[in-house]
């Protein structure tokens, strides 16, 4: 019984990780409407608004395919103190791609909202 559960708590867990890393993006970009943000402050807004733990290993990596990608647009920002912070926003293909994932996302949450028990 216990190689069961463990095996299924296994299961669950790469089944998460799976998860999160198909919606990192998703959930970034949305934090990213309307606003613009660095690095360390966007990574303390997904902790407020979700129960996901992302490092900055992940992260930025992502930006910088996002950014690649034409979706975030990114700036320098010098500080009266310290280094100067690279903040980051939505582009306009941004926003027209963030609006796509948000009809994609409604449609499989009703699917999904439909077959669960």
């Amino acid at each position: 019984m216990y190689y069961i559960c463990r095996m299924n708590t296994e299961f669950v867990q790469n089944w998460f990780s799976q998860v999160k890393k198909g919606t990192l993006s998703y959930i970034i970009l949305n934090i990213l409407d309307g606003k613009e943000y660095y690095g360390y402050e966007l990574v303390q807004e997904i902790k407020t608004h979700t129960t996901l733990e992302v490092a900055e290993g992940t992260l930025y990596p992502l930006l910088n395919r996002l950014k690649t990608e034409g979706i975030v647009e990114s700036k320098w920002v010098e500080q009266d103190s310290g280094i100067p912070r690279k903040y980051y926003t939505l582009s306009k293909d941004g926003k027209a791609t963030l609006d796509e994932m948000k009809k994609i996302w409604s449609a499989l949450e009703t699917a999904i909202n439909k077959i669960q028990k």
